[in-house]
């Protein structure tokens, strides 16, 4: 997989299970890809704001095309949101490392979705030199 090339074509990335605790890798992985040019989303139940991100409910909330959902959620919870990652119909969805589920993203393929799984987005943004 080039994540050099999808982080070339991508713009909008959403960060399902965004925590505003600054301990928390969601958060901070937020803030760096928004600082790096893509425009960024956040996903949580009942935060609005996090280090100056917008967040909404769900991913039927976010006001534009996504082109990669970050997944920060345990596998056991990706059920209850898979109809609406499908219904988003990103290019790519990303597995954050630690984060499995292996019939949502058999799910996912069969729609068209790519999956990537074992990889830090972080990192691999960082990698490949990305700054938009």
């Amino acid at each position: 997989m080039n994540f050099n090339q999808i982080f070339q074509q991508s713009k909008v990335i959403a960060v399902v299970g965004i925590s505003d605790k600054p301990n928390r890798d969601s958060g901070r992985i937020a803030v760096m890809l928004q600082q790096r040019g893509f425009t960024v989303y956040g996903i949580h139940p009942i935060l609005n704001n996090v280090f100056g991100i917008p967040v909404y409910p769900s991913l039927k909330d976010i006001p534009e095309s996504i082109d990669i959902i970050d997944l920060f959620l345990s596998g056991d919870k990706l059920p209850s949101i898979q109809d609406d990652i499908i219904a988003a119909h990103p290019p790519v969805v990303w597995f954050q490392l630690g984060v499995h589920n292996d019939s949502v993203k058999t799910a996912l393929q069969a729609k068209g979705i790519s999956v990537i799984e074992d990889y830090c987005i972080a990192v691999e943004v960082n990698r490949a030199g990305i700054s938009k």
